[in-house]
């Protein structure tokens, strides 16, 4: 009987020691504080340098590398995605080896960007509402974990941007229908708002989200230098002046040196 009481509170004492052990690990990934953690899980897809799957997407960034987000991407859920809202976000992770230790690279943590959406499916897939799930480049996948787990547990937390150079404008689309890509966002790295203005004296007009990063206008702009104002998720917004040469063309990229912190 004794010996019985024994196990059990050694049992006892075993879990409680789990519990916090686990906690300390968020605690320290979080710099101390612990907060803004959350549990999801991790697949990847692509080879090894992430294209060509992995370009493109449904963010619209053509070409990952040029548009400033590397090779360490990530499709995201939808209940991450948001429908496109999320396109920029970065994300750090690292492996839960607190729930699976035996796919995990012990210390391995990588900031992921939001350029792609994982898709759900009718058969209980990882990627379906209300999963928060992380389908990684190859290499993304493979700074956390082994290449042979597959998948994962992650914990997850939104972190802000560094990006080198400043943002960059792909005008795309025709005559009356201005279609700009806006990419390499820094800082909170979501757009949520913006603005174009055709010509010097020309009046202020809200462009409206197309369909991930893409955000589109009506007006005829041919021939007239652009301005952009643009308002990132966290109420923050730069003024881009005639950072769009009245020679322009559809299809061009225009870089800045201006960029959110």
């Amino acid at each position: 009987m004794g010996a019985d009481m024994g196990e059990k509170d050694m049992a006892r004492r075993l879990m409680v020691l789990t519990v916090i052990c686990y906690f300390i690990k968020i605690a320290e990934a979080s710099g101390g504080g612990g907060s803004g953690w959350s549990r999801g899980h991790a697949t990847f897809y692509g080879g090894s340098n992430a294209a060509p799957s992995t370009m493109g997407g449904a963010c619209g960034y053509d070409n990952v590398y040029t548009a400033g987000y590397g090779v360490y991407t990530t499709a995201l859920s939808s209940a991450l995605f948001r429908e496109g809202e999320a396109c920029g976000a970065c994300y750090e992770l690292l492996c839960d080896s607190m729930s699976d230790r035996r796919w995990c690279r012990q210390g391995g943590r990588v900031v992921v960007s939001a350029t792609n959406f994982c898709p759900s499916n009718d058969r209980g897939g990882w990627c379906n509402s209300p999963l928060q799930h992380f389908d990684k480049s190859l290499p993304a996948f493979t700074r956390i974990a082994r290449y042979s787990s597959g998948i994962v547990p992650v914990l997850f937390r939104r972190v802000g941007c560094a990006k080198k150079g400043g943002v960059k404008f792909t005008v795309k689309g025709h005559s009356f229908f201005n279609l700009v890509l806006i990419s390499n966002v820094g800082g909170n790295g979501v757009v949520k708002g913006v603005w174009v203005r055709g010509g010097r004296g020309g009046v202020w007009q809200a462009m409206h989200r197309n369909w991930g990063a893409n955000w589109q206008n009506n007006s005829k702009l041919d021939g007239k230098p652009l301005s952009f104002r643009v308002m990132v998720e966290d109420g923050k917004m730069l003024t881009f002046n005639n950072v769009v040469p009245s020679n322009w063309r559809f299809g061009q990229t225009f870089a800045t040196r201006l960029q959110f912190s």
